[in-house]
């Protein structure tokens, strides 16, 4: 007995003990749930922006700025999505690498300049955007928010998530990152975001025959976060009632959006979650416009975890279809 004990416990000493993997921030649900997926059973992120709080507008609380100092790396969209976090980076004092999502090798962005989109990857070295950073002029996004719903879009579009394409560079930068890291576990790493690849493959594709019978239909929407999602499955665009989701739209913006339903003929118009439903029936009072359910572009209606970011493409897609395909 004596014998099998000390043969268990040489054994357990001559096994190779396995580092954990660095506490990862994450500014939003779906990048947690891209994390989520990449680390599988190994762990799970620490997601600063709460349940229905602002993406563009957020006050970290104490406990965020506590994961944020302690973060063994940091894994955002950029400071075009979340200015906040750019200043509490800043100002935090932590040393983690940082993954900024928007800067990441071979992944699909579009300009909110009109039909202005471009693939974006080439010439970005993995060392210089994910362990240096980038540095960004936001200052433009943030006037806008300022200025009211009216000001000029320009630069970046950040809602670069609802492409279902991006979900693959992602996931192999966030795979990357974290083997660079944790080398002990990158066999495991590179698994589960070959695994998580292949189904947002298999639901891009499911997404796309759901979303055929939609190409010629227009549709109206609260705020301009869906070009991504309209370029990548070949819809026309959908008509914003406003153009940010931090203002209410002017009086001269209201006039011209119904003038672009009247025109364009659209069946369907989606409220968005947290957001006053009350523009969007202002916008379709005396047509024959429809109104859908609640679209939830950024998750904020759902529970957060791995499956989230499939979620909101799924629950997006059905949302439009049962609508649009019943008018």
């Amino acid at each position: 007995m004596r014998l099998l004990l000390s043969s268990a416990i040489l054994a357990a000493l001559a096994a190779p003990a396995y580092a954990a993997p660095p506490r990862i921030v994450t500014d939003t649900a779906i990048t947690g749930a891209l994390v989520a997926q990449v680390l599988g059973d190994l762990g799970e992120p620490h997601i600063l922006l709460p349940s229905g709080a602002s993406v563009h507008h957020y006050q970290m609380r104490p406990s965020d700025a506590q994961a944020l100092q302690s973060a063994g790396l940091l894994v955002w969209f950029g400071p075009e999505l979340t200015p906040w976090l750019d200043r509490a980076a800043g100002s935090s004092g932590t040393n983690a690498p940082q993954l900024k999502l928007l800067d990441a090798d071979d992944v699909t962005l579009r300009s909110y300049a009109e039909d202005g989109h471009h693939e974006h990857g080439e010439g970005h070295d993995h060392e210089e955007h994910d362990h240096e950073g980038h540095d960004h002029d936001h200052e433009d996004h943030d006037h806008a928010h300022e200025h009211g719903d009216d000001h000029h879009h320009d630069g970046t579009d950040p809602h670069a998530w609802l492409n279902p394409a991006n979900a693959a560079p992602w996931l192999s930068a966030i795979a990357d990152e974290l083997s660079e890291l944790d080398p002990d576990n990158a066999a495991t790493y590179a698994a589960n975001a070959e695994a998580a690849t292949h189904e947002y493959v298999a639901l891009d594709q499911k997404m796309a025959q759901q979303l055929t019978p939609l190409k010629d239909q227009s549709f109206v929407v609260f705020h301009d976060a869906y070009g991504y999602f309209t370029e990548h499955f070949g819809l026309r665009p959908a008509i914003a009632v406003s153009l940010g989701d931090a203002t209410a739209p002017s009086a001269a913006r209201l006039s011209e959006v119904r003038s672009q339903i009247a025109e364009s003929g659209a069946s369907c118009a989606f409220p968005e979650y947290g957001h006053d439903p009350k523009l969007i029936d202002t916008v379709i009072e005396g047509s024959d416009v429809g109104m859908g359910d609640e679209l939830d572009p950024a998750g904020a209606g759902l529970s957060p975890g791995p499956t989230l970011y499939r979620d909101v493409l799924q629950q997006m897609t059905d949302t439009l279809s049962t609508c649009i395909n019943t008018e």
